[in-house]
């Protein structure tokens, strides 16, 4: 049976400023070449929730698992990995390239409170498959009142 590698914390790395972002995509849409750093793409995702869980479905076809972090905080989770692109010779004409390959990384956050000790991720037919456990509706408790 294969892992993936999951990894709980409170804090994501910042995210490029949004003026970065711009910046390299008008750059990136002029062509690779004009890039100021490497190029990530973002795997379609759909997210939804039932009575007792979140799921996660993102499509990544072509992707090796040992290529995939999923990392679990306790409002997001973030996707992560690398889609390698395929060696070519010098034979190869392109005619039309839409595929992207390179790193990847996408961020979600949670719509509720989940179990971190209840995650489960497999992969099959190109779609990563996320399953998070909702924690049970935080219980209220009476607090009693002294006197002075």
């Amino acid at each position: 049976m294969e892992f993936f590698k999951i990894r709980f914390g409170d804090n994501f790395d910042e995210l490029s400023s949004r003026f970065e972002k711009t910046l390299e995509d008008m750059l990136g849409s002029m062509g690779p070449s004009f890039m100021l750093s490497e190029r990530t793409w973002r795997p379609p995702m759909d997210m939804y929730e039932t009575a007792e869980q979140v799921v996660i479905m993102a499509e990544i076809g072509g992707v090796e698992k040992q290529d995939i972090e999923v990392e679990i905080s306790s409002k997001a989770v973030r996707i992560q990995g690398q889609r390698m692109a395929p060696t070519c010779g010098t034979e190869h004409t392109y005619r039309l390239a839409e595929i992207q390959y390179g790193r990847f990384e996408r961020i979600l956050f949670l719509p509720c409170p989940i179990d971190p000790e209840k995650v489960s991720a497999a992969t099959k037919n190109g779609f990563l498959e996320i399953r998070l456990v909702k924690r049970p509706v935080d219980q209220t408790y009476k607090v009693s009142i002294s006197d002075d």
